[in-house]
């Protein structure tokens, strides 16, 4: 137990409501200590952390005021010493020696100057991009990592959103909350997960669509498309990486194409 005078770092993030536990145990993973947990807006929870500051060795200070003052020195003897050497005598330059160039002939050159061809230019071979290629679980094993991992490891999904930001990536996926975005009757905010629905577990990031309408939005594809979509529906997802915001603990994610699974 710290002492009354101990110094702490304060570390407030939200999350969705239900993912308490979740979250609460990967900050207590890296050494934070929960303090408090309050109600926010939009089916969102801010929870409170906080963990010791690290101590300065106050041995550290002297010696770093030693170091300062040895380097001053040293300076101040280049200096010195700099200023005591002589400059050698500048040597004149040489004269440089000129050729006079040969007078033109005004007799024709005896070999006729050959033309030559313009060669025709080199067809370039087109190149597979993968630039545009979607992101599967069959293809990148990062994302088949990432859809399965049963941690929030914050650094692990921040470095794929972030090396994969404009991307578009594959996978089947399933509306694990929604509510409405703001005031808006017909627009959302839809929390989803991967694989199939689950009351008890939610493997992968908290994937995100965020204020989109269900009509023009999430482009519904497929012979199944149904009047209306809500929480425990299995989807498959086309959609592109937009960006992780580690305070909410949000991968946001922009629909491209969605079916009904």
């Amino acid at each position: 137990m710290a002492g009354d005078d101990a110094s702490y770092e304060i570390k407030s993030v939200q999350t969705v409501r239900g993912m308490e536990a979740r979250t609460m145990a990967k900050w207590e993973k890296e050494g934070w200590e929960f303090v408090t947990q309050s109600q926010e807006p939009l089916l969102r929870t801010k929870l409170t952390f906080r963990r010791l500051k690290p101590k300065r060795p106050r041995y550290l200070l002297p010696a770093a005021a030693g170091a300062l003052l040895l380097i001053g020195i040293i300076v101040a003897v280049g200096v010195a010493q700099e200023g005591d050497d002589t400059p050698e005598a500048n040597t004149p330059p040489t004269n440089a020696a000129v050729v006079q160039s040969e007078q033109p002939s005004n007799k024709p050159s005896e070999k006729p100057s050959q033309t030559t061809e313009p060669s025709a230019p080199a067809t370039p071979t087109p190149l597979a991009s993968t630039a545009e290629q979607t992101l599967t679980v069959q293809n990148n094993a990062e994302l088949a990592a990432l859809l399965t991992a049963t941690d929030l490891d914050y650094d692990r999904i921040e470095g794929f959103a972030t090396k994969y930001k404009g991307r578009t990536i594959e996978f089947d996926g399933n509306i694990a909350d929604m509510n409405n975005h703001g005031d808006y009757k017909t627009r959302y905010d839809i929390l989803i997960g991967a694989g199939n629905y689950s009351a008890t577990s939610m493997p992968g990031p908290n994937f995100q669509f965020k204020d989109v309408n269900i009509v023009s939005d999430l482009h519904l594809t497929g012979s199944n498309i149904p009047d209306g979509l809500g929480k425990g529906n299995n989807l498959h997802i086309i959609a592109r990486v937009e960006g992780f915001n580690r305070t909410q603990g949000l991968f946001f994610l922009k629909p491209v194409s969605t079916s009904v699974r």
